[in-house]
Parts: structure tokens; sequence; C-alpha cells
């Protein structure tokens, strides 16, 4: 699923989406310990998408909040 798919839904969504995903990451992490999997990529898949949705829901939450999303400053290299 996209970032831009992701923004589309409404907060309710996003919850169900997390919720689903964090259960699907868990029982392939069963899977991935007691056989081997069809498709290993999956568990990198399920973590970047955890990842989004997280990244959204902070988003939306500083939004509410009227801030500004804080960038990482790059250290500077010599």
């Amino acid at each position: 699923m996209l970032a831009k798919e992701l923004r589309e839904m409404s907060d309710e969504n996003l919850t169900v989406t997390y919720k689903d995903t964090v259960e699907g990451l868990f029982r392939l992490r069963v899977r991935a310990q007691t056989e081997r999997l069809d498709a290993p990529s999956e568990l990198r898949k399920a973590r970047r998408l955890l990842a989004r949705i997280k990244t959204i829901r902070r988003e939306r939450e500083l939004a509410a909040a009227g801030e500004t999303p804080r960038k990482k400053k790059k250290p500077k290299r010599k």
C-alpha cells in the first residue's frame, strides 16, 4: 500500500489497517521460525507498512496540535 493511499484513509481505517498489519506480521514471524516462508520479503513489506502508518498518524497528530514536523539536521562533513 502506498503512502498516498494511506493518507486518503480516515483515522479509523488507519487504526484497523495498523492492527491487521501487526497481527499479520506476528503470524509471519511465527511461520518464519517454525517453517520456511514462501516469500520472506513479506516480513520487510509488513514492517515498512507499519512504519508508513505510524508516520502518517504522527503527521496528523502534529497537524492537529498546530506544529510542523522537525527535520533532522545532516551532520557536517569535514
